[in-house]
């Protein structure tokens, strides 16, 4: 009986990276090129199309997904960063630490895995880490990380679901040993992707380490209008810029304006019976949006990012599921919100994605939302955490 169809992209392993592939199977087409030209230079892209969705994965970029398109609707939004960054031309360091930023423009991007959030120092813990680890940089490295090895897997039984698969490795001498496995999978047809990743600590000792999911919206999703929707025990402003004005206004979207300063917004989402919430972005006339579909104990906190600027300057929300707060490293553990992995431990995570293309399949989704939140009241803080 014939298996499933499999096939080695790239292996450090075996010393193999093919540069030019492409298979069909099923009515999928999966595709795999190296970008060429400025700082794309020796970018491998792979682009899942399952006949109705898109899907672009940079590999070279911890397996992060650049955009996806489905029907005539992106997701995705418009950087202005606008090529596709190999780690090589990217230091972490610029800026104070904000050099992260001279890469961003993917749709959905990971933060971590030993640290993420603000640039911090940490000067707290220097007496206990040998070496000194000193200034912590925007969000981590895994994003700046290719892929030690990718296989594409696709079912030969329906509905044939197409899987990737990765491989990250975030590892130092006299520090993190950390892999990331990761699962990219879709079936044909489907306006529906799931991602399920897997962080051990390949160490001997108990590792602190951090993941958060940066999920960024732009046009046509975002605009003046458009609706953050989920099912939220408590709303706090990261801090005074985010708690100016109305907070209870936190899910509401203005058009863009030049100029405009980011707010950020730290929730407590509720769950059903099983432990799963759901979030969603819709346009202002609720004909098209995203949800998301995650557990809570896998990742507990959640972050709204909204900046409204100019549209050339980069107007995007990100929701942005994660394993504790975007605070520098030192803060959130001093909040006691740093997890830890013991030797061999693994940590795993599940976010199921569905685009909705309709009036009728936003609002099911909103009301599946508003079933998790019932009668059970937001509290809205005026104030920013005390820290």
């Amino acid at each position: 009986m014939a298996g499933p169809y499999r096939q080695t992209l790239i292996s450090a392993s075996q010393n193999i990276n093919i540069e030019s592939f492409e298979h069909r199977a099923h009515g999928c087409a999966v595709r795999k090129r190296r970008l060429h030209g400025g700082r794309s230079e020796g970018v491998d892209l792979i682009e899942i199309d399952n006949g109705r969705m898109t899907i672009r994965v940079i590999a070279t970029r911890g397996m992060g997904i650049a955009d996806v398109v489905c029907d005539d609707m992106r997701l995705g939004w418009d950087s202005p960063v606008k090529e596709i960054v190999h780690p090589a031309f990217v230091n972490l360091q610029h800026r104070g630490g904000l050099g992260w930023l001279e890469a961003f423009n993917e749709w959905f991007v990971r933060c971590g895995l030993e640290w993420f959030g603000a640039p911090g120092n940490e000067s707290e813990h220097l007496a206990k880490a040998q070496p000194p680890i000193g200034a912590l940089t925007l969000h981590g490295r895994i994003a700046n990380l290719p892929a030690s090895e990718v296989e594409l897997v696709i079912n030969d039984r329906p509905p044939h679901r197409v899987r990737l698969r990765g491989l990250v490795r975030e590892q130092s001498m006299f520090g993190p040993c950390l892999d990331l496995q990761t699962e990219l999978s879709t079936t044909p047809g489907s306006s529906a992707l799931r991602v399920e990743d897997a962080i051990t600590n390949m160490g001997g000792q108990t590792q602190e380490f951090g993941l958060l999911y940066h999920v960024n919206f732009g046009k046509p999703l975002l605009e003046a209008g458009s609706q953050f929707v989920g099912a939220v025990a408590s709303v706090t402003p990261i801090n005074e810029r985010a708690a100016e004005g109305d907070v209870s206004g936190y899910a509401r979207y203005g058009k863009p304006k030049l100029g405009a300063t980011e707010q950020v917004y730290l929730m407590k989402l509720l769950a059903d019976r099983k432990g799963m919430t759901q979030v969603m972005l819709r346009n202002r006339a609720g004909s098209r949006g995203a949800s998301m579909a995650f557990s809570i104990e896998q990742l507990p906190c959640f972050t709204l990012w909204k900046n409204t600027i100019a549209e050339v300057d980069g107007y995007v929300t990100g929701l942005e599921p994660g394993t504790n707060y975007p605070f520098p490293r030192p803060i959130e553990r001093r909040m006691k919100r740093v997890p830890k992995l013991r030797a061999g431990q693994t940590h795993r995570t599940a976010i199921d994605v569905t685009i909705h293309t309709s009036q009728s399949e936003v609002a099911a989704a909103a009301k599946q939302i508003a079933q998790i939140q019932g009668k059970r009241e937001t509290r809205i803080d005026r104030e920013p955490p005390k820290i």
